[in-house]
């Protein structure tokens, strides 16, 4: 799909706006996707964590130019997060005697409705009590407004939701396709988009706006809101199973001395398998998986069912994040006190600039209980990691990946860019060891290689 920013400019200020209330990337992105497809948007969010959230999310630079863009237009509209629910609610039942119009948050009356609320509820938890935004909108004035929801929740939870919700248009949407460093595009183009429903067949007539978004997805489905919740929870909790699957596998290949991403490569040939999700490393992080696995965990809890595959996955995936590090001690029979290192990576996946999760962390705190010097390249977390470990003498943030390696005896590699390519050359001028969890480096790389290599899985 072709959407033109440019014609923002010729949007039809009588339209109906689109209310959404969140300040996560999801709600950030929600807003620009909608204004790309002519709609005007009005924010409402804690100002103060939608700052933070643009200067994290910095390196989604296609996404911060169209919010910019946008936000000078005043086709986005961010404004603070109302105490109440039904504060939010009465600035667009408010009617203007004269005109009839419904008031717009600036005060005049250039909108006549509300085309749809969209509420994040990782935003809303911590400034409106549950009971108290549902009542809001049961006793809402505005009879036809459909209202979106999304979110991780305990299975079943969303669909309880949408029941106390007295109105007959209301969805829940997951965001699994978003892509965290192509945020924008992967919306606006989403390999599979999942909708929610309450009252079935309902959302081609009252969630028009959206209709452009499910029509380009590659893939779609729509059913019942609680048959959504569990399909969002069984998707991302599949991934984390195959990423740790192939975790454990990895240490076998190695006391097989078997490459790994051979084997991953075989394995995609089978169609009854496919190629995603098969990569080892040093395991999963981000926002998304971890808070799936950990709701899902307790929904297990919460009905009494036993879910020890689950919780193999989150204990494979913690222990995984150390991996690396032990090689690392391996390697030098214990002896590692007081070295220099280099880090390539903090991010917990190429692409982003999101530290959360990221297995940089505890190898980090490994490395500076032995009093390790640690030079770290990151280009997109280079922020994050000096904001959270700015006063940490052990840590030195770099600009050139390869002009301090004379300084070092080891280098880790945690996320190289994918569309990057290792100098093997200025590497081997120093014949230090590497130890990569990303096993990002090939098989002809690592044949070339003067020093020693230890990936995961890997042997050289």
């Amino acid at each position: 799909m072709s959407i033109n920013p440019s014609h923002a400019n010729n949007i039809n200020k009588e339209s109906a706006v689109c209310v959404i209330v969140g300040h996560g990337v999801e709600a950030i992105t929600s807003a620009v996707v909608l204004a790309s497809l002519g709609q005007t948007v009005h924010l409402y969010a804690d100002i103060e964590m939608l700052e933070q959230q643009l200067q994290q999310y910095s390196f989604e630079r296609h996404l911060q130019a169209l919010w910019q863009m946008y936000d000078q237009q005043k086709q986005i509209v961010s404004q603070a997060l109302p105490s109440r629910a039904d504060k939010l609610l009465q600035i667009y039942e408010a009617t203007d005697e004269t005109t009839g119009h419904h008031a717009s948050p600036q005060g005049n009356e250039q909108h006549t409705k509300v085309a749809l609320y969209w509420l994040f509820l990782d935003s809303i938890k911590s400034v409106w009590p549950e009971e108290s935004w549902i009542t809001a909108f049961n006793h809402s004035h505005q009879q036809t407004i459909s209202v979106i929801i999304s979110g991780i929740e305990q299975l079943g939870h969303i669909s309880a939701l949408s029941q106390r919700l007295q109105r007959a248009w209301v969805y829940y949407i997951p965001f699994v396709f978003l892509q965290d460093g192509d945020a924008y595009s992967s919306m606006l183009n989403p390999s599979l988009w999942l909708l929610g429903e309450k009252t079935t067949d309902s959302n081609s007539q009252h969630l028009k706006v959206l209709q452009p978004l499910m029509q380009q997805a590659h893939a779609r489905h729509c059913a019942d809101v609680a048959t959504i919740e569990f399909a969002r929870s069984s998707i991302m909790s599949m991934l984390a199973t195959r990423v740790s699957f192939m975790n454990e596998m990895s240490r076998l290949a190695d006391s097989h001395d078997v490459d790994i991403q051979q084997v991953s490569h075989i394995m995609g040939l089978d169609e009854r398998v496919g190629s995603s999700y098969l990569q080892a490393g040093w395991g999963f992080g981000g926002n998304t998986l971890p808070t799936e696995l950990l709701q899902l965990n307790e929904s297990g809890q919460a009905s009494r069912v036993d879910m020890p595959l689950l919780q193999s996955v989150i204990d494979i995936n913690e222990d995984q994040k150390e991996l690396i590090f032990r090689k690392f001690w391996q390697y030098f029979d214990g002896f590692i006190d007081n070295k220099t290192v280099m880090i390539w990576g903090g991010s917990y996946k190429s692409g982003s600039g999101r530290t959360v999760g990221s297995a940089i962390h505890p190898l980090l705190a490994l490395l500076w209980s032995y009093n390790i010097q640690t030079l770290v390249y990151s280009e997109k977390a280079q922020t994050e990691l000096e904001t959270l470990y700015g006063k940490q003498p052990l840590l030195v943030l770099v600009d050139d990946p390869y002009a301090r390696l004379d300084d070092t005896q080891a280098l880790f590699i945690m996320s190289w860019p994918l569309d990057s390519d290792l100098d093997v050359n200025q590497i081997n001028h120093t014949a230090q060891p590497i130890f990569d969890a990303q096993n990002a480096l090939t098989f002809t790389q690592i044949d070339s290689l003067i020093g020693g290599y230890m990936g995961i899985g890997r042997a050289k």
